[in-house]
């Protein structure tokens, strides 16, 4: 076991604690659960540079990573959609196009092929990390609950900015789906005629 697949599982790790403290009451719970959000977020980033540095490829790599991944960042969103910060139909399609790219992907290394990944696909990583930080601080800011008009103000222009950005989030995490899938419709063909 070397240090990016220590770091993968402890992603996996995380995101237990992460679930937890975010289904928790109070303000001290969701400062820790942004924290973890940040840590597992982290990892994300080392395993990456550690294995690429050190030309550390296992093929346990090249699966749970990717779980890894979407297990942290589906558990995030699913949360939300569950406390009605973002619409169910949003999760939904976040949910069916990673499921479908990470299957893809999966299948593709079972075939000994390679998917290339598109810049279209780190933009969407990005703009979700950023929508999940986003939301966790508007989540923190929601617990002071201050009983004044602009704080209320301040709290309906937050949730209706939340709400925009994460239309742009869906449109660009289909988007890129149906791009990746296009663009890869070869070798997907090939690696699904093999099982």
């Amino acid at each position: 076991m070397n240090l990016p697949n220590l770091l993968t599982l402890l992603r996996v790790f995380l995101t237990f604690f992460f679930i937890f403290f975010l289904y928790q009451d109070g303000l001290a719970f969701k400062i820790m659960a942004l924290g973890v959000f940040i840590l597992a977020s982290l990892t994300d980033f080392l395993d990456g540079y550690y294995a690429r540095k050190y030309n550390i490829i296992t093929q346990f790599g090249k699966i749970m990573d990717p779980i890894a991944d979407k297990f942290l960042m589906l558990s995030a969103f699913f949360i939300f959609s569950t406390m009605r910060i973002i619409a169910g139909w949003m999760f939904i399609i976040i949910f069916a196009r990673e499921m479908i790219v990470t299957g893809l992907r999966l299948l593709a290394i079972r075939g000994k092929a390679t998917l290339a990944a598109e810049k279209a696909g780190k933009v969407k990583t990005v703009l979700q990390i950023i929508a999940v930080y986003l939301i966790i601080i508007f989540i923190i800011a929601a617990q002071f609950n201050i009983n004044t008009q602009w704080y209320a103000n301040f709290m309906s222009i937050a949730i209706s900015g939340i709400t925009v950005f994460m239309v742009g989030v869906v449109l660009i995490t289909l988007s890129s789906g149906l791009s990746f899938i296009w663009n890869n419709r070869k070798e997907i063909f090939n690696s699904t005629g093999k099982h």
